[in-house]
């Protein structure tokens, strides 16, 4: 059987009020599972960033659960929110969100509780950048920044990484060699909750779930894995 890392139910998220009032989510109901490569898939404004907000605590819902081992994250104060961050969910942004004026190393352990020089400098040479260690942010590629950004997520002890159009910024040859990482990733053990608008992305996935106007709409297992390298888009 399989294990349930996260899961969120009836997840209801609105903006504005009255007449004015828009939902960005409206009864959302997803489980991550252990080893899940899970895409979330929709156009501008379905709701899919904002429930990777939701689960990685970087928001909160009106209503619904988010329950993580054994643990409603709702109704946690911002101290137990705080600690979820850190320990429990990685976050990597689709403007790779490094601080300019400290160097790759210092980013990748800027975290708290993710100062271990050992660790830092190991995950820096997974993703290729160990000679830019004591390089600034700005004197890097973006593909080379998102990989920084994705060695940082990594510094930490949780199980799940997630990523918010982790490729939307950069250009195709960049963009293919971050979701190839992100396999790497993935095959040695991580779960992985990725959203996007690129449909080809969604390929890689062994799930896909599709959402519109604030409502999950499928969620599809994938038979047909295509590797990093061979997505095109």
């Amino acid at each position: 059987m399989e294990k349930a890392l996260i899961e969120a139910k009836n997840l209801v998220k609105t903006y504005g009020e009255g007449e004015g009032l828009m939902y960005a989510l409206n009864g959302v109901s997803i489980t991550v599972y252990e080893h899940d490569f899970l895409v979330i898939l929709g156009g501008s404004g379905c709701g899919k960033s904002t429930f990777l907000n939701m689960i990685g605590a970087i928001d909160k819902v009106d209503s619904g659960e988010i329950i993580v081992n054994g643990r409603d994250i709702v109704k946690l104060n911002d101290r137990g929110l705080t600690l979820y961050r850190r320990n429990e969910v990685g976050f990597v942004y689709q403007f790779f969100n490094l601080i300019n004026d400290i160097t790759v190393y210092q980013n990748v352990t800027l975290a708290p509780g993710s100062r271990n020089k050992e660790r830092a400098e190991q995950l820096l040479d997974s993703v290729g950048l160990l000679d830019k260690k004591n390089k600034f942010p700005r004197q890097l590629s973006g593909g080379q920044q998102q990989r920084v950004a994705i060695a940082r997520a990594l510094n930490k002890p949780s199980d799940i990484l997630l990523c918010d159009e982790p490729t939307g910024a950069l250009d195709d040859a960049s963009g293919k060699a971050v979701l190839k990482l992100l396999e790497e990733i993935h095959n040695e053990g991580k779960t992985i909750v990725l959203v996007t608008h690129t449909r080809e992305i969604a390929q890689m996935a062994n799930r896909i779930i599709t959402m519109k106007s604030g409502q999950v709409v499928s969620d599809v297992r994938n038979e047909n894995i295509v590797k990093a390298e061979e997505i095109e888009w």
